[in-house]
């Protein structure tokens, strides 16, 4: 691979009204892609290794392609013409016809790094698009932090809530103390004698 490429990772898959935010960069870069949601969601569940009932339209390509003994070997976005990107999908077939041959198909971004990370393959960006996008690393950094912040905050209130629980707990406890179980049985007593009292009192039978 040349140097008018460059690797990039799916660093983030962020939902959004209506599609979803595709965070992809490297040490030195960080930009976004907006895609729509259903391959925005095919993206994160592949990246967060989701298993899924019944295959999804990327899976069965990526089933599809193993049928014919080819297999995805790298997505590469190539272009950018404002907000739209544009993408190679590469793909290598080794089967009964053809010993090896090489194929490049003119693909959505979205569709190949959905396929790319299917197939665990690399993902690359031609220098001159990673050059004019804008760097979006310290807007990601913010949202995980927004992420960890909401996370901790979760945590602090189930501590709270347990503590809470614990402290209710102890107040049932001294509502019952030891004295009161002697109070009972001193009143129980206390019945007693004053019922014997009354038999006393009372004529004898005849």
């Amino acid at each position: 691979m040349n140097n008018k490429v460059q690797e990039v990772q799916v660093r983030a898959v962020v939902p959004l009204e209506g599609s979803f935010a595709v965070f992809l960069g490297n040490e030195q870069k960080t930009f976004v892609i907006y895609v729509d949601e259903p391959v925005g969601m095919a993206i994160s569940m592949f990246m967060r290794g989701i298993s899924k009932e019944r295959p999804l339209t990327h899976d069965l390509m990526a089933s599809l392609l193993l049928a014919f003994g080819a297999k995805v070997e790298r997505a590469v976005i190539n272009d950018v013409n404002g907000s739209v990107f544009y993408a190679r999908l590469i793909i290598v077939a080794e089967n009964q016809l053809h010993t090896r041959k090489l194929i490049e198909l003119d693909a959505r971004p979205s569709d190949s790094i959905a396929l790319a990370m299917h197939q665990g393959a690399p993902v690359f960006v031609a220098k001159k698009v990673l050059d004019s996008v804008e760097d979006m690393s310290e807007a990601l950094e913010q949202i995980e932090k927004r992420g960890l912040d909401a996370g901790a905050s979760e945590a602090a209130e189930v501590a709270e809530e347990q503590e809470d629980d614990l402290e209710d707990e102890d107040e049932d406890d001294d509502d019952f103390t030891e004295d009161d179980l002697f109070d009972e049985e001193d009143e129980d007593d206390d019945g007693d004698d004053d019922e014997a009292e009354d038999e006393e009192s009372k004529p004898p039978s005849r």
